[in-house]
């Protein structure tokens, strides 16, 4: 049985800039949280660090013919905050921005729809010695940059995505201090979630108001919430994690409002209470579309040792590498979430992958067979989405290449493409060839 897409459905691929440029310290780049996190013993799976990455910056040439063999119709990479700014306010730094320039011709050059995200989690290091998130003025620095890169590459770019994940980059680096800067502060954690999202809405404001050709959106990391059994306290917590996680940047974006159960917690109530009312209508600033990274649901139950009153329940079965559960239907939960509560707007898959042991053949052949099945299956659940009415219009796997996976450094590898870090080969997986097949027929079969 065949699978067929929409004839204009979106195929293409995804990575950000810290996880494969490399280059970490030259043409001018400033250094970033990620660089300093990296680079202090014990924050990183074996002392990884991205000062070489991929070397993407001096082989994004190849990477692109690679694009090009694979048939992807958009390229979804992230813009280096430190690498385009001289002192991440207001000075340029025109080496860092001739890269994007370069980069951005070479893909339109080859038919592939440049997708660009602002900011990508390496927040220059100068900005977080003033506070970081937590700080306005960082708001203010965001939008300066952003306005840059809108003019340098004006026309060129086919979607802007303002912020990748800001539940996981705020929470997991400031809350839980296991991804840079390593914080663990529930009202810095506050302070955050309203400056990003101020950030937002100031960035798309300004694109709409100087004309600025394209899209615009965001993208979220979102899941379904689910209670561990049907007792009282565990349903409220899963409303209370969706709330968290999902509706404490949805709501706002969509609704001009926080979430009810958000404001009525005491943690973060007294840091909300303060804002100002005009913040809510920045933030509030219509999108074109949303961008969906899913990769599993959340199980949770009860728990006074969790920091908001719950913790999350491992499930029994599949797993990726990560130890991540496999659970396709979540995505078309998400997807259906979506249409429900905020409208049937343009919906993208910004990101969706997984990590396997990949094993490099003596004849230098990667057979993901798991990683194949992973992704039909959740291919699976987009076209039902589509079919069931909802506005998906693209999917960007995760990722193109294997890459520096954050604080587990080059120990997980996501990639289509493997790369030996030793040579900085890239070699296509089955994976690839695969969604190569997928993408020429806009179909699969199950």
């Amino acid at each position: 049985m065949n699978h067929n897409f929409p004839d204009d459905f979106i195929w293409g691929a995804a990575t950000a800039s810290f996880q494969i440029e490399g280059a970490a310290y030259d043409f001018g780049k400033l250094p970033s949280i990620w660089d300093t996190f990296s680079h202090t013993p014990g924050n990183v799976v074996n002392g990884d660090t991205g000062d070489f990455a991929c070397d993407h910056y001096n082989r994004f040439i190849q990477d692109i013919a690679i694009m090009k063999e694979l048939g992807i119709k958009a390229y979804r990479f992230s813009i280096s905050w430190p690498r385009v700014m001289k002192d991440a306010k207001n000075t340029p730094n025109p080496q860092g921005i001739e890269f994007y320039k370069k980069l951005t011709d070479e893909l339109i050059k080859n038919d592939i729809k440049p997708v660009a995200t602002l900011y990508h989690w390496d927040l220059p290091q100068i900005l977080q010695d003033e506070g970081g998130w937590a700080n306005r003025k960082t708001a203010e620095y965001f939008v300066n940059f952003a306005e840059l890169m809108f003019r340098e590459l004006d026309g060129k770019i086919y979607q802007w995505i303002t912020f990748n994940e800001p539940s996981v980059f705020i929470f997991l680096g400031n809350l839980d201090g296991v991804h840079a800067p390593g914080m663990k502060d529930i009202w810095t954690s506050a302070k955050c979630v309203h400056n990003v999202l101020l950030a937002h809405g100031e960035t798309v404001k300004r694109f709409r108001k100087n004309g600025y050709k394209g899209q615009i959106g965001i993208t979220l990391n979102l899941a379904p919430y689910e209670p561990a059994s049907k007792d009282n306290k565990d349903v409220m917590a899963a409303l209370t994690g969706d709330a968290q996680w999902n509706r404490l940047f949805l709501d706002p974006i969509f609704k001009g409002t926080y979430p009810k159960i958000i404001m009525e917690n005491p943690q973060f109530k007294k840091i909300l209470e303060a804002i100002d009312s005009e913040d809510m209508k920045v933030i509030s600033e219509k999108i074109d579309f949303l961008g969906i990274n899913y990769y599993f649901r959340n199980v949770v139950k009860y728990s006074q040792k969790g920091k908001l009153g719950f913790e999350s329940v491992k499930m029994d079965g599949e797993k990726t590498y990560f130890g991540w559960e496999v659970y396709p239907q979540g995505l078309y939960d998400i997807l259906r979430y979506i249409k429900e509560n905020y409208g049937n707007i343009p919906l993208y898959i910004t990101e969706n992958g997984a990590t396997y042991d990949d094993i490099l053949t003596s004849d230098r052949k990667i057979h993901d067979v798991q990683r194949i099945s992973y992704l039909k299956r959740h291919f699976e659940k987009a076209l039902l989405a589509i079919q069931d009415g909802i506005n998906l219009k693209g999917y960007y796997v995760w990722s193109l290449l294997d890459n520096f996976e954050w604080a587990e450094g080059y120990s997980k590898r996501f990639g289509l493409v493997y790369i030996d870090y030793k040579t900085f080969e890239r070699i296509p997986k089955d994976s690839f060839l695969w969604y190569k097949k997928v993408i020429e027929e806009n179909t699969f079969e199950v």
